[in-house]
């Protein structure tokens, strides 16, 4: 029994360390390495963005299919504008405008007009995707219509030689990723802000009995959302020096797939950005380690969904025996 509870609690730390450990066997001297965990965080840094504010959303019961075409929008809306001439920063804030008016229309067509969060954000996901290929005119937008100084913020960081790592810098889309994780980690679990979207999460009508803004904390919710995906589109098209409308399609699933993940660590099953963040790491770790094992693509879409399937089924047979 006690090693029942002991998998429960700690079940998904287990399996992330398991799975550190095997590609720490199997690749013994590329994989552990400060220069491939770089490589790692780098990697991942674009979905963490995304599963950090889906988290955002999810903690009250919510979610948001929209958010890969949100980021290839804004991307493709950056992209153009820097094609026609201006400005690296009127560029980005046009992208940010994009992904919060997105959000801020989700939360509406949810919120206000009442439609079901998959009903919403499939529709809007697909409008989303259509408006990203009419901008675009359906072509990838790349080489002198990318200004250095955007396409170079992905190739600097932070120097590590000061900590004995001469030759390697933490990544600039990893500083961003670990910022947005502190700023979700703070809104959700230090402000009433936060409190109040778990409340809304735990039971909608008695929060509103409550006095809890439901409307306008669910709107206000999904515009988070939608801004962290528009931050994701700027760093992903940052760091491959292009943009296409459909550069963000794999982020909804994995981001999705990160949150379920870490749901698995709390005894209550919420979401919790902490968790979101081991979630993240297992899917980059599983990315990064299948790829240098040469393992055909297919295989850790499958591993992936296998994980999904597992840890909602886990979770679910964890609440049924407490």
């Amino acid at each position: 029994m006690a090693v029942i509870t002991l998998f429960r609690r700690y079940g998904t730390l287990i399996g992330f360390f398991a799975i550190i450990g095997f590609f720490a066997w199997q690749l013994p001297d590329t994989f552990v390495t400060p220069r491939n965990l770089i490589n790692v965080s780098q990697q991942i840094s674009m979905l963490a963005v995304v599963a950090f504010t889906m988290t955002i959303v999810m903690v009250m019961g919510d979610f948001d299919l929209s958010v890969g075409s949100m980021a290839s929008l804004a991307g493709v809306v950056a992209a153009v504008l820097f094609a026609q001439g201006f400005p690296v920063w009127a560029g980005v804030a046009a992208a940010l405008a994009v992904g919060l008016v997105g959000g801020l229309a989700n939360g509406f067509l949810v919120s206000i007009i009442g439609i079901l969060p998959f009903v919403a954000t499939l529709g809007t996901l697909t409008i989303l995707s259509g408006v990203a290929f009419v901008v675009s005119d359906g072509r990838t937008i790349f080489g002198r219509d990318i200004p250095s100084a955007f396409s170079g913020f992905a190739r600097s960081g932070i120097s590590l030689e000061p900590v004995g790592l001469a030759g390697l810098s933490l990544p600039w889309l990893t500083v961003i990723a670990l910022i947005v994780l502190f700023i979700v980690w703070f809104v959700l679990e230090q402000t009433i802000y936060g409190r109040r979207l778990y409340a809304i999460g735990g039971n909608r009508e008695a929060a509103k009995l409550a006095g809890v803004k439901v409307k306008r904390l669910r709107m206000s919710a999904f515009a988070l959302t939608g801004l962290g995906a528009a931050i994701a589109g700027l760093m992903y098209a940052s760091r491959v020096a292009s943009a296409n409308p459909t550069q963000g399609s794999g982020l909804m699933l994995d981001a999705i797939a990160a949150v379920f993940v870490g749901m698995t660590m709390s005894e209550e099953g919420e979401p919790r950005v902490l968790a979101t963040l081991v979630g993240v790491l297992i899917l980059g770790i599983l990315d990064n380690g299948l790829t240098q094992m040469a393992v055909d693509s297919y295989v850790r879409e499958i591993l992936v969904g296998g994980i999904v399937v597992a840890a909602v089924a886990f979770s679910s047979l964890s609440k049924q025996t407490r």
